[in-house]
């Protein structure tokens, strides 16, 4: 069916929003969620006019039947092994077995396809699924968006707001760090799914700062100048997150632990966008600085 879009991971932030970019452009959306899901998320989604199927993922039959007749399958799911690689390939099959012919996997993130294993581990997740799903006979999309922009508001080192301070690694205080509104990534995923069209990567970014840009802005919008703080070495960067990593295996257990947390900042100076395929589209307005910070 032209146009049904079958969106999984619905209940969470980015999926919600998903959904509703969705439905504006006037496509048929239907959402898969867990028996356990918060009634009120799925009652939300219902209100918007999402068809809702109750899916367990451990039925293969049941995600055939969800994904017939659906024209891509946009994932936001979030989650470590068992959901970036293992339910994402359970969906992947289903979509192929149901004869889906485009698949948008949940790979909203810096382009981990440039940085090694090892460097980030949920970028590792979503590696592994991504090789899957170029062995696979869908028509892929993966959008890169960067870093979500609401981390500019959570005091990580970048941008610290209690302690006014700005970090920056190696000489990239010019450097341009990536960021995206989740509401702006919502508004590209909508387009890219019904555009039969889109390539195998895309590159988007509500806006591109560096941390001399951020230092000026903190003097604009804070109402002082943040001090620009030299962090040290990307390699000794990298040595260090690895060590923490070693030294506090339970957070293999989690999906954002301190040194996972600390592997984000260490991507976000590693990799960033050559360029941005931000006009792909018409009608969609972009999130400046000056509204996230």
């Amino acid at each position: 069916m032209e146009n049904l879009i079958l969106v999984a991971g619905a209940t969470g932030n980015l999926g919600q929003k998903i959904c509703r970019e969705l439905i504006k452009r006037k496509a048929q959306v239907r959402a898969i969620v867990r028996e356990g899901s918060k009634q009120e998320k799925v009652d939300t989604l219902e209100k918007m006019g999402v068809k809702i199927f109750k899916v367990d993922l451990d039925y293969e039959q049941q995600l055939i039947n969800s994904c017939k007749g659906v024209s891509c399958i946009v994932s936001a799911v979030a989650g470590l092994h068992s959901v970036i690689v293992d339910a994402q390939t359970k969906l992947l099959n289903a979509a192929i077995a149901a004869g889906v012919p485009r698949f948008i996997p949940s790979d909203f993130s810096s382009n981990f396809t440039m940085i090694p294993v090892g460097e980030n581990r949920n970028f590792d997740l979503r590696k592994e699924f991504y090789q899957n799903l170029d062995q696979s006979t869908i028509k892929a999309t993966s959008i890169f968006n960067g870093a979500f922009a609401d981390i500019l508001r959570y005091n990580t080192p970048l941008f610290n707001v209690q302690q006014k301070t700005v970090a920056y690694y190696d000489d990239k205080a010019d450097w341009k760090v990536d960021f995206t509104t989740m509401d702006d990534t919502a508004a590209f995923t909508a387009m890219v799914a019904l555009d039969h069209t889109a390539p195998r990567h895309l590159h988007i970014a509500s806006f591109s700062v560096s941390p001399n840009d951020l230092v000026s802005l903190s003097e604009q919008y804070k109402g002082s100048k943040f001090q620009l703080v030299h962090m040290g070495t990307m390699e000794g960067f990298s040595a260090y997150n690895k060590t923490q990593r070693a030294a506090q295996p339970e957070g293999e257990n989690e999906l954002y632990p301190k040194w996972q947390q600390a592997q984000y900042l260490y991507s976000m100076f590693l990799v960033h966008h050559s360029h941005l395929d931000n006009n792909r589209y018409t009608g969609l307005s972009w999130s400046p600085v000056e509204a996230n910070i």
